[in-house]
């Protein structure tokens, strides 16, 4: 049986703005064919095992002719493959989805259309400017800025356009000069308002406005390259007050995060939200302890613990882990009182059915002692499922106030493989912050760099040019230990409040 492929448009760039669709069909390709404004985001969405390939065109440079990638999308539909040909924006718009599915149509070959935001109205929208409004216009037009060369002569209809409230021109910049002088050389007044914008919906963002006659120069004085689009009419004069994104606190930042892939996402969620450009880089990878028996016979036992201590997330998905594996569940915990540092970890407790007796004051371990202080444990048996390598001031108060404590390892951290490559990218492009979570994330950022990366992180974090971010006073201990200079530390130890500050550290920077 013959396979099937999936015209899909990606959206302009955003993740925010792929379809639902779109992203069921990922979740079944078993190969992703993709384009150069295709965000890469989109590709984690598909099976780990899914062949990619990539056939990105840039600036004049192409990876595959276009008879190339038809015959390729062709090939795969006929040895029975399930394709996702992911094109940036829609597929049908200006984006040469009619000639794949034309070559698939003409081979008998199944493939369905998936449409996707275009960046026609997308790239508009995040730079304040509405394509149409009552109040400048009624009517848009959308056009190739960039032409057949294959055509005897443009197919462009001038005089019909000057007429047009709105005109986006997509794939142009470097035809700029050419289409201002068009429209002028046919009507359209020389100061009618005129915008380009490149990378649209992307934290790296940039617009440049002008009028009909300045935009070429002032987009050339600018450096204002492909991939962008440019947008003539009324409606861009009414930017200065629809300007929403660029205005956003961390527009335009490029922040480092340091967790775990799992755990990246909703630190990663919020920092986008705010218009940061968020650089994961995986310093932690969390896996099973050496010795997993201690856990194991822990859980064997478990009905014979009067505490059952967390300090963290992690620690909870291990040891529930462990508990089924043993053939049990919470039930089993019924005369253990439960204790959690930080509202993460009672998070994770939560979605297990069970409600913290105790959270920690402040989020770490001196606060979970401080909170722990009005109980008398005297005789008390504890247990301390927590990672393989942790501070040890939690379990030796414990023990000094008459516990019984037992600590087993429950995970262990180790830097991923493909962090330090993740990392020395990161690093070529630059970064404006960043985040640190634990210190083992500070750790293990670290032993990715060679000695030169070291000392260039500690020079530019103690000169200010970098901004280290810390979600506490144990990780900001642990940096400064290493000659790091931490430039923000929120008063309560969580993800949201490190986010939180983190905004407020750029918007002082930004008024001073």
């Amino acid at each position: 049986m013959s396979g099937k492929v999936y015209l899909v448009g990606a959206g302009p760039g955003d993740p925010g703005l792929f379809t639902l669709k779109g992203a069921a069909c990922l979740k079944k390709a078993q190969v992703v064919v993709y384009d150069y404004l295709a965000n890469p985001e989109l590709l984690a969405l598909a099976p780990a095992q899914a062949e990619r390939i990539y056939v990105g065109k840039k600036g004049g440079q192409h990876t595959k002719r276009q008879e190339d990638i038809n015959r390729l999308l062709c090939d795969l539909a006929a040895a029975g493959k399930t394709v996702v040909r992911l094109k940036g924006g829609d597929p049908y718009v200006f984006g040469r989805g009619g000639e794949e599915a034309s070559a698939l149509a003409r081979r008998g070959l199944a493939f369905e259309v998936v449409p996707g935001v275009t960046s026609a109205i997308a790239a508009p929208s995040y730079a304040g400017i509405p394509v149409t409004d009552r109040r400048a216009t009624t009517e848009v037009a959308f056009i190739t800025g960039h032409e057949d060369p294959g055509k005897p002569g443009s197919t462009i209809n001038w005089a019909s356009l000057a007429g047009i409230g709105s005109l986006v021109f997509l794939m142009g910049v470097k035809n700029l000069p050419h289409i201002c002088a068009q429209l002028m050389a046919h009507g359209k007044p020389a100061d009618t308002p005129a915008a380009a914008v490149r990378w649209g919906t992307m934290p790296r963002q940039r617009t440049v406005a002008g009028t009909l006659a300045d935009l070429p120069k002032k987009v050339e004085a600018a450096g204002l390259k492909a991939p962008a689009i440019t947008i003539v009419g009324q409606v861009v004069g009414l930017r200065d007050e629809l300007l929403w994104f660029e205005r956003l606190p961390l527009f335009g930042r490029r922040v480092v995060v340091t967790r775990t892939r799992e755990q990246a996402s909703r630190l990663s969620g919020q920092l986008r939200e705010l218009g940061a450009e968020v650089l994961e880089i995986p310093t932690i990878a969390v896996r099973p302890p050496a010795d997993g028996q201690p856990l194991a016979q822990a859980c064997q036992n478990i009905e014979g613990y009067d505490w059952l201590i967390f300090t963290s997330p992690n620690g909870v998905k291990a040891f529930f882990n462990a508990l089924a594996e043993a053939g049990k569940d919470c039930r089993a915990l019924h005369r253990a009182k439960v204790a959690v540092i930080g509202p993460a970890t009672g998070q994770a407790l939560a979605k297990r059915g069970l409600k913290p007796d105790l959270v920690a004051r402040t989020f770490v371990a001196e606060g979970l002692l401080q909170s722990l202080a009005e109980y008398d444990l005297a005789g008390a048996k504890a247990l301390l499922p927590r990672a393989a390598q942790a501070r040890e001031v939690l379990p030796e108060t414990l023990a000094s106030r008459g516990a019984k404590v037992e600590v087993v390892p429950a995970y262990e951290t180790v830097a991923p493989p493909e962090a330090a490559k993740a990392l020395r990218e990161a690093l070529e492009q630059g970064f404006d912050a960043v985040t640190f979570t634990s210190s083992s994330t500070v750790e293990n950022f670290l032993a990715l760099l060679d000695q030169a990366g070291r000392e260039e992180l500690i020079r530019r974090s103690q000169s200010g040019q970098a901004c280290l971010a810390s979600i506490g006073p144990i990780t900001s201990e642990t940096a400064r230990r290493h000659g790091l200079a931490i430039a923000v530390e929120p008063a309560a130890y969580t993800i949201d409040a490190l986010v939180e500050a983190l905004a407020a550290h750029f918007a002082a920077k930004a008024d001073s």
